[in-house]
């Protein structure tokens, strides 16, 4: 069902729920919300750090996805449901985790969405659920490429796939839901980070002896958040949105920041080979016998031999969606890890940022 819905508009005092609202993007999409007067039930897991939402006025509540009494409570009264919660990170001691979480998580919402009858859902999907085979930096992908089932690396990947297919299921059976789909976010707040923002990180403190052959495609967090209300108001049923920006070479994002900070780019490229024999040393060690996160994880290794390169056509059309200059995007996350006081002393007095 892909047909044009009625234009909707998100009201001041609308009351709008959404999950994973101390995350990156949750936060992000949280504020742009809060701009708008709307009256927002942030949901935050149990234990959480819940920073990101400090000088926002909102309705917190914690449930855990997993409990689909306690999600209910948050669905309950809310005009729209900006699904974005999950487990986003590269490895984790229990691999059942991302299914429980992203998974049966997200027939939660979809479910209490349907009995509660919401206008409006938004489903936070990734371009990670799409096939990359032959994409490059001048040849991108749009959401119309199917993934070949050996390159959904991960249990990420594998139960972001699965989560969709249930949202279009429910799509299908006439839940008013529109699928967004992330590229490569950065920008202020990235907490965790990210296995995105660790690129930038990782880049300031000087943890990148190299750089493999890989396209990332490039975009703020707040240009994202603002591609989902527009999915919410403008987005087709069942449809499903490319939010993305600039597709750039990681040599060339790496130079980027190089530029924008003063601080010296790797210039040695790593072979594919090499870097993945590495993640499946970091793997065994780390990850099986030591029982923690591996500094080289795997998945991050795997998609590293592929180019992430996507066309965000569609979201520009039909949404009107735009995004920033990439290198914009980049120094507004390199400044926030630095004002944050997340990269090291000893590297932050080299930083010369550029006028």
């Amino acid at each position: 069902m892909t047909e044009l819905r009625e234009e909707f508009a998100l009201g001041a005092d609308d009351r709008v729920l959404v999950t994973g609202a101390a995350g990156f993007i949750g936060s992000a999409v949280t504020r742009e919300l809060c701009g708008r007067g709307v009256h927002v039930v942030a949901m935050v897991e149990p234990g959480g750090d819940t920073s990101n939402l400090r000088e926002v006025d909102v309705e917190l509540v914690t449930a855990d996805l997993r409990d689909a009494t306690a999600v209910a409570v948050a669905v309950d009264g809310c005009r729209v449901v900006f699904h974005i919660g999950a487990l986003y990170r590269f490895w984790a001691p229990d691999p059942a985790a991302f299914y429980a979480v992203n998974v049966t998580g997200t027939k939660h919402v979809l479910d209490t969405a349907a009995r509660a009858c919401c206008e409006r859902v938004v489903y936070t999907s990734t371009v990670g659920t799409l096939g990359v085979h032959g994409a490059s930096a001048g040849d991108p992908v749009d959401e119309t490429s199917h993934a070949h089932i050996d390159h959904l690396f991960g249990s990420y990947k594998q139960s972001k796939y699965v989560a969709e297919h249930e949202v279009l299921r429910a799509a299908a059976e006439g839940l008013p839901v529109v699928v967004v789909q992330p590229t490569t976010p950065v920008g202020p707040r990235d907490s965790g980070p990210t296995p995105t923002g660790r690129t930038v990180l990782g880049f300031l403190d000087g943890r990148f002896p190299g750089y493999v052959d890989t396209t990332l495609n490039i975009v703020d967090v707040e240009d994202v958040a603002h591609g989902h209300l527009l999915a919410a108001e403008r987005g087709r049923t069942g449809r499903s949105y490319i939010l993305g920006g600039e597709n750039l070479p990681l040599r060339d994002v790496l130079s980027t920041l190089a530029d924008l900070t003063g601080l010296a780019a790797p210039t040695r490229r790593v072979p594919s080979g090499v870097a993945l024999a590495a993640a499946h040393l970091s793997d065994l060690v780390e990850g099986r016998i030591l029982h923690r996160e591996p500094s080289v994880p795997l998945e991050g290794a795997r998609m590293s031999t592929t180019h992430m390169s996507f066309d965000d056509r569609r979201a520009r059309t039909e949404l009107g969606y735009a995004s920033r200059p990439a290198r914009e995007a980049l120094e507004r996350s390199a400044r926030w890890f630095v004002d944050a006081g997340r990269v090291r002393p000893d590297r932050v007095a080299l930083i010369r940022w550029a006028r």
